[in-house]
């Protein structure tokens, strides 16, 4: 049964401002929780008769009894609309109340249609807080959805009152079973999909978050980062070819700077600005998160700012860097990595893992201060790059054993003390 306390008041007025012949119309209305609804009652009186306090007929007529007696027929039909709904798990509003007295079917609603519906609004405000990837997302979870329900229930809809914790478990069962989706991705294409489920639980669309005794798996992944010596063998490469070393150069500048392939593919020349100390920073917020990124830029950054400063593609569309699709970028990198040697599979965003680790972390720059930069909304995100740290603390305390190496007598004071 919904546990949600609901309450409800009916009351029944005459509608004064309607008088015809001497007469005024009775309606009913319902309030559950601040919404309304109005039920004609059918029925007439004469405002002099008409008890507002007491919502009856006043007088001994025959008439004045029936009207008395049909409105608390009413009543009773309403409080016994509102129990069933209520029994059938559903938020209650006073519309489904009129809707069941009149025998007015509500129209179900289905799943798919919800989820297309949404897709749709999301790819309609690409640019206007949504990035094209995340409507990407979307459309894969919906195109797995859709291979769901044939799968399990051969049916190419579902009812959305019908949703409950079984569709979630099985849902889950069929991407990794049938789809072959690991871990990871799977709680992200439930996490989008219990996104669309949340709001139609707000609408009072569904009664009851089917999600709620659900838990997200998910396993700890390393993030693949280029070393001190893969970063240096990179930027020290001299390339033949023009492309190669113009694709270098925007994947170090994100390694120095920590900004993602969109961001930098948005950066202008008025994101970059003196900061409080009088240095050069780069101010600009993440498409991802639309959290703020304040970075002051490294020498490293501020030299690839000086060799582009002139770039005449970039200036045409008033960037601070000509940046090819993530695509493009993405098949060249590639051929960068075999050019350096690097066995890794080097991609764009593997630059801001490394800004976070090899460059800072590992440098000693605390984890507040890389998470600002990063645009983290949570430190927690910043922490799955934490485990760098593990190299500091040996590479710390080699020094310090060879301290105490060189000098033995230390030892023996520590332990005399």
């Amino acid at each position: 049964m919904f546990q949600q306390s609901q309450s409800m008041s009916i009351l029944v007025w005459a509608k004064t401002h309607r008088a015809k012949q001497g007469k005024v119309p009775l309606s009913m209305r319902l309030t559950i929780n601040g919404k309304r609804a109005e039920i004609s009652a059918h029925r007439e009186v004469s405002p002099a008769e008409w008890d507002p306090r007491s919502q009856i007929v006043t007088g001994r007529k025959e008439d004045a009894r029936e009207i008395n007696n049909h409105l608390a027929v009413m009543k009773t039909r309403v409080l016994a609309s509102f129990s069933k709904l209520e029994l059938n798990e559903k938020l209650v509003t006073p519309e489904m109340i009129k809707n069941d007295l009149l025998g007015i079917a509500e129209k179900p609603r289905s799943l798919m249609q919800i989820i297309r519906e949404h897709n749709k609004d999301v790819k309609t405000l690409i640019g206007k807080g949504y990035a094209k990837g995340t409507w990407l997302k979307y459309q894969t979870m919906e195109r797995h959805v859709s291979e769901f329900l044939q799968w399990r229930y051969k049916r190419k809809d579902f009812y959305l009152k019908d949703l409950k914790f079984e569709f979630i478990n099985d849902f889950e069962f069929f991407l990794k079973a049938e789809k072959n989706v690991n871990i990871n991705s799977n709680a992200k294409y439930i996490r989008n999909l219990r996104k669309i489920i949340n709001e139609c639980v707000a609408k009072d669309w569904l009664g009851k978050d089917p999600f709620m005794a659900y838990k997200y798996k998910s396993q700890k992944t390393d993030r693949g980062y280029l070393t001190e010596l893969e970063l240096q063998s990179i930027q020290e490469k001299e390339f033949s070819i023009e492309r190669l070393e113009h694709i270098r150069d925007i994947f170090l500048f994100s390694c120095y700077t920590g900004l993602a392939y969109i961001d930098i593919y948005n950066l202008t020349p008025g994101n970059i600005s003196l900061g409080m100390d009088g240095e050069k920073w780069i101010f600009t917020h993440r498409q991802k998160t639309e959290s703020a990124s304040r970075i002051p830029l490294l020498p490293p950054a501020l030299a690839l700012l000086e060799k582009y400063k002139d770039n005449q593609e970039a200036k045409i569309k008033g960037k601070v860097f000509p940046v090819p699709s993530n695509q493009k970028v993405n098949a060249y990198l590639k051929e960068i990595a075999d050019c350096c040697g690097i066995g890794k599979e080097l991609t764009f965003h593997m630059a801001r893992h490394t800004f976070a680790t090899t460059v800072t972390l590992t440098n000693g720059v605390p984890i507040e201060t890389v998470s600002k930069m990063l645009g983290h909304r949570k430190i927690q995100t910043t922490q799955i790059y934490a485990r760098i740290l593990d190299k500091k603390v040996s590479f710390d305390m080699k020094q310090l054993k060879a301290k105490y190496a060189v000098n033995p007598d230390t030892v023996k004071n520590v332990v005399n003390e």
